[in-house]
């Protein structure tokens, strides 16, 4: 078994984990797993169709979604799902290129149930897959985005990712309109870092 893969199965022995949002709000993070695919699908149908445009994948296709939750490979793609009121709410993943040359930098996304925005849902997820790349031995996260998802770049900007490119007109949606790119990156701090500070 590769390390990295070892590794990661040690850090999902800590899940499921209750987090408590705004308000006193309570969720709790699990991995996603294969009985999550009804519960995960309704997730991703509950996106606005306006949203979707953000969207790489076809998340409205049920062979995609279903090929996701029968071939998890959480050393290469690391889903979480955050679970409340008897559905998942949010879905954040860690992306990783196990060899090359940015086998260093993770990439992480996260969506939120519209019903259950305003709460801080995705900031808390995102900082968890931080926390999970640092454990992971990382040294760099990097977020994708398009110039109209103003609100989660600023979601990112104040856990501390900057804007690293931004290129004009550089990529399509699924209307084949073009729209600005933009990579916003993070350095990590590593624990042995963090034990240096005093």
């Amino acid at each position: 078994m590769e390390p990295s893969v070892t590794l990661c199965e040690n850090i999902l022995e800590q899940y499921p984990k209750e987090i408590e949002l705004k308000s006193g709000f309570r969720c709790e993070l699990l991995p996603l797993r294969h009985r999550d695919e009804k519960a995960f699908r309704a997730l991703l149908e509950a996106v606005p169709d306006h949203e979707r445009m953000f969207i790489k994948c076809p998340i409205r296709n049920p062979e995609v979604v279903h090929s996701w939750c029968r071939h998890i490979d959480y050393g290469h793609i690391l889903p979480l799902l955050a679970h409340a009121d008897r559905r998942v709410i949010g879905q954040a993943a860690l992306h990783q290129q196990l060899g090359g040359w940015k086998r260093h930098i993770g990439r992480v996304c996260v969506l939120v149930h519209p019903k259950y925005r305003g709460r801080g849902l995705a900031r808390a997820m995102v900082l968890e897959i931080v926390e999970i790349a640092r454990q992971l031995g990382l040294e760099k996260l990097e977020a994708e985005f398009i110039a109209e998802q103003e609100h989660a770049m600023r979601v990112f900007g104040m856990i501390g990712f900057m804007p690293l490119v931004q290129l004009p007109d550089y990529v399509k949606d699924m209307q084949a309109v073009s729209h600005d790119y933009i990579v916003m990156g993070l350095d990590l701090v590593t624990d042995e870092e963090y034990a240096g500070v005093g």
